[in-house]
């Protein structure tokens, strides 16, 4: 399908000197650029519009769908400019199609793939200012998002939906740079269940880890570990990043897809790229007692975690209620520390792309 895109510039953009000083220590998450991507579907029309328009809030009635009964999904995407000043994303298509899926299970519509990757590219084009210089690991963060639009207090799928697409320039996500994390397990919740919404990127998933997530906050954790919620045995993935597991024979482990797991596009990369170098990489069920012995005997010799917003980050101690496993001093290991520089490498340009999972935006 094509949509024209409407364009209407907002007349009162941030003023280049202040935009600079915020792309100069940009905090995640905390300032957005000036316009914002809308397309809305109806139920007998399907895709009927697409605008760039000024960012500001949305006027949203009491009675919309999304308020009452959580009909939303959202990616999470980086643009990156490159040493010569174009701008870039990776692997905008994976994220295209994990929107379609999150979209089947939360009965919302699905967005044309070309449409998605339509919506980048007008932002960009537009914002192309707010991506940041390529130091100290700075992107623009895309958070494109989907909601049920319509006014209506009935239990159905809506009639209505609308995606939009927010930008926010972003630096290292974790700020102590490779510096190993603290990882809380938790022992008391789950995230998702078996046949439930883990494999969808919704909103209310990351809502059920945020209590847990504050617990670990307050043992100095900057993630939680959920274990499945069936038999709270098998390690699953963090609040919003997914695990690996190197062990000393050089071979790698990362918790299987069964449906509860997110499908990390970073996960799927970084299983690529181990495989690149010729290193056995084993995608099954790892329980915590599993875990907890073979980093107490060495078998395990580095944890690390990936995502979208984090890269690559290693771990260097698993705490609980009832233990503490590894140690906050541990140093990073080898295998994470080159997989990071390889995929930071291809993400900024400098790095050969042999898979071609870049696409220029600008």
């Amino acid at each position: 399908m094509t949509l024209e895109f409407k364009v209407t510039r907002n007349e009162h953009p941030l003023p280049a000197a202040e935009r600079e000083a915020v792309l100069e220590a940009p905090v995640f998450g905390a300032y957005r650029t000036d316009h914002q991507v809308v397309c809305v579907w109806e139920k007998d029309k399907g895709w009927v519009s697409a605008e760039v328009i000024p960012y500001g809030p949305i006027m949203m009635d009491p009675a919309a769908a999304v308020l009452h009964y959580g009909q939303e999904i959202f990616e999470g995407i980086k643009a990156y400019r490159h040493d010569d000043g174009s701008i870039w994303t990776f692997r905008p298509y994976e994220n295209a199609r994990r929107l379609q899926a999150s979209a089947r299970r939360m009965a919302l519509p699905e967005l044309p793939e070309e449409l998605f990757v339509e919506s980048l590219r007008q932002l960009i084009a537009i914002d192309g200012a707010w991506v940041p210089q390529p130091v100290d690991e700075k992107t623009l963060y895309i958070r494109p998002f989907e909601i049920a639009a319509e006014d209506f207090l009935g239990v159905r799928a809506a009639h209505r939906a609308e995606y939009r697409v927010i930008a926010s320039p972003v630096g290292p996500y974790f700020t102590g740079g490779l510096k190993p994390v603290s990882i809380w397990i938790a022992l008391d919740s789950a995230r998702a269940g078996k046949h439930g919404t883990g494999e969808a990127k919704t909103g209310g998933n990351y809502a059920a880890s945020l209590q847990a997530q504050g617990e670990g906050y307050e043992q100095g954790c900057s993630q939680v570990m959920f274990l499945d919620a069936e038999t709270g045995t098998y390690i699953e993935e963090l609040g919003g990043m997914n695990l690996f597991f190197v062990y000393k024979d050089g071979h790698v482990v990362t918790p299987s897809l069964d449906g509860t797991i997110l499908r990390g596009i970073t996960r799927k990369s970084v299983v690529q790229l181990i495989k690149d170098r010729g290193i056995e990489v084993q995608e099954r069920k790892i329980t915590l007692d599993e875990m907890r012995a073979d980093l107490q005997s060495g078998e395990i010799a580095e944890v690390f975690a990936c995502g979208t917003a984090a890269v690559i980050t290693p771990v260097g101690q698993f705490k609980s209620r009832v233990e503490t496993i590894g140690s906050a001093d541990a140093e990073p290991g080898a295998l994470t520390a080159s997989l990071r520089e390889e995929l930071t490498g291809i993400q900024y340009g400098r790095v050969e792309d042999r898979h071609n999972w870049m696409l220029r935006l600008a």
